[in-house]
């Protein structure tokens, strides 16, 4: 059994820091206490000081102890991040305090892999909590109460987050080594009938791992290639970038399509849902868009369709990324549309937009034989061109 790691800054939060390390002693699973206090050098009680971790830090421990809160917490992250990645002890995270410990602790638990566990008890946790937790499995346990001495609430709730940590740590067991290689696949509602058929088509061979694209569903895919848990990504749905580009609400960020780039892994994608930029209720949609053609989805998600000269800046940011990919390519265009509402007789149908989409990308892709650019005359929910991504997939892999 590896050990539970407590982090937080024992200058402030030694005793309920101590209280989960105790907790989790109690049950029988090995706990190293570290301090991330970036205002003294002393143990506070910890197993593993401030300043051993701050030494991690590319630039050393003085780039932490700055004197000024702000890059201190930032440079400690750093150097949080880099210690816990070279620990092989380390089974489990487990960090308590307010926005201090949640800046400090949640980058070094997004940047541990997933299926580790990792528990983070904030005041935060009942706000918006994805720049915490980002593409990664962390759970957050909301405190109830301040993060700031033991009372009746506060043990229990770091009592139940300790006695959750010693049961993941306990637990843990390492994914099967025998398993089907896994594929990650990116889906919407409107590219459902693509991704539904090639996961059915591949069943018995893949292992499909299907992410919904709403921004953190693209990260999420590329947290899995990054980390080395994918065979190919078939990524299918990139409308997330359409919203990067565009201004809409459903941004994976600039790093999309960016595990390709640094993984040698097979890369097999199309333009699914790149017709629309997704934006919250029809009233919170920003008034420079006033006058686009709209599709609202439902009471809380309206649609906005992209514009040709949109699309071509889309189709370029694609090719730049398809260039730089180091594994080999295959980017299917569906010249029949790229979504359930971009056909025929639907609301995004629009040729001369979709054209200027599938024409940059094959224009300004750098095509070798181990990166094509695939045209398919199909929608891209048609059975034909799901045939050709599962002839992809199986010619790639």
């Amino acid at each position: 059994m590896k050990s539970a790691f407590v982090i937080g800054t024992f200058d402030t939060k030694a005793e309920e820091l101590r209280f989960v390390r105790d907790q989790i002693r109690a049950q029988g699973v090995p706990v190293i206490a570290v301090d991330v206090s970036t205002t003294t050098h002393d143990m506070h009680g910890a197993d593993v000081s401030a300043a051993q971790v701050a030494a991690h830090h590319p630039a050393g421990g003085s780039a932490v102890f700055t004197g000024e809160r702000g890059s201190a917490v930032a440079a400690m992250a750093d150097a949080l991040t880099a210690f816990v990645r070279q620990r092989s002890d380390l089974g489990g995270l487990v960090g308590a305090g307010g926005s201090g410990a949640a800046a400090l602790v949640g980058p070094a638990m997004r940047a541990l892999p997933v299926g580790l566990p990792k528990l983070l008890v904030s005041t935060l946790a009942s706000g918006d909590v994805r720049p915490y937790i980002g593409s990664s499995d962390i759970a957050m346990l909301y405190p109830v109460v301040d993060v700031s001495g033991l009372n009746r609430i506060s043990r229990q709730v770091l009592a139940n987050a300790a006695h959750a940590m010693a049961g993941m740590v306990r637990a843990w067991q390492a994914p099967a080594a025998d398993g089907l290689p896994a594929l990650g696949l990116s889906m919407f509602g409107v590219t459902t009938p693509c991704v539904q058929g090639v996961t059915h088509a591949l069943q018995g061979q893949y292992e499909c791992l299907v992410f919904h694209a709403t921004g953190a569903g693209g990260q999420s895919l590329e947290k899995l290639a990054d980390d080395g848990h994918l065979a190919a990504m078939v990524d299918l749905t990139t409308t997330e970038i359409a919203d990067l580009l565009c201004g809409g609400v459903l941004s994976a960020g600039e790093d999309r399509l960016g595990a390709p780039t640094r993984r040698p892994l097979p890369y097999i994608a199309s333009c699914g849902a790149l017709d629309m930029v997704n934006f919250w209720a029809r009233e919170t949609v920003p008034k420079q868009f006033h006058g686009r053609r709209f599709h609202v989805h439902n009471a809380n998600v309206t649609l906005m369709r992209t514009t040709p000269g949109e699309n071509r800046h889309i189709g370029e940011w694609i090719a730049q990324r398809l260039n730089r990919m180091r594994g080999p390519v295959r980017f299917l265009i569906p010249e029949g549309g790229v979504s359930a509402l971009d056909a025929p007789g639907q609301v995004f149908w629009w040729p001369e937009a979709d054209a200027a989409l599938f024409d940059a990308i094959t224009q300004h892709t750098e095509h070798t034989e181990a990166r094509r650019i695939v045209r398919v005359p199909a929608h891209i929910n048609d059975a034909a061109f799901i045939a050709e991504v599962v002839r992809a997939v199986r010619s790639l892999i």
